[in-house]
């Protein structure tokens, strides 16, 4: 349980007796109790970090990753690094614009809006609906616009920001993506 769910030795032995023996359950209970744990490390600094950065095997897509954390001591750890270096890959394969929906200026995102609802209303579809599918390919569009509503390319089951939620969990500290560049030759 312990090298499956990275918790502590305690951890994993109070998981395994509140829940009877039951592995499944608690590997459960251990990835919810880190997932409060990020939570709460949310709102903590992150002014540390490093520069992640992946060049495409052909040598003509490259990105850098701007990743923040707490500690010095974090950004010197192996599986940050890794998480950097991915994260970069991410961008050079999904290719967003935004890091989150809070950094889209606001004219973008009127823009946006009113192309969708402009084309909903020439549709012919009743008010009360269009607002509800405006609502809804805006949506798609976060996701395909912004890095952390992302599926994970290496898992799209989950999003970009589940991965980052889950590294403050194993990690111990807030993790945050600062910023991103992605270059392309002929773009």
């Amino acid at each position: 349980l312990r090298e499956e769910t990275n918790a502590g030795v305690l951890d994993c032995k109070k998981a395994l007796t509140e829940h009877n023996g039951d592995f499944e359950a608690a590997a459960e209970y251990l990835r919810q109790k880190g997932l409060a744990k990020a939570a709460a490390k949310a709102s903590r600094e992150a002014n540390e970090g490093l520069i992640g950065y992946y060049i495409h095997t052909n040598q003509r897509m490259a990105a850098l990753v701007k990743l923040n954390c707490e500690t010095d001591f974090v950004a010197r750890n192996e599986t940050f690094q890794q998480l950097a270096r991915e994260l970069a890959m991410h961008v050079v394969a999904s290719r967003p614009i935004y890091v989150s929906r809070e950094d889209i200026p606001t004219d973008v995102l009127e823009r946006e809006r009113s192309g969708y609802r402009t084309e909903m209303a020439q549709s012919g579809k009743p008010e009360q609906v269009i607002d509800r599918i405006v609502e809804g390919k805006l949506d798609k569009w976060y996701q395909e616009s912004c890095l952390l509503e992302q599926p994970f390319f290496r898992n799209p089951d989950v999003t970009v920001q589940s991965v980052l939620t889950d590294a403050v969990a194993k990690l111990g500290e807030n993790i945050k993506v600062s910023a991103f560049s992605r270059q392309e030759i002929g773009e």
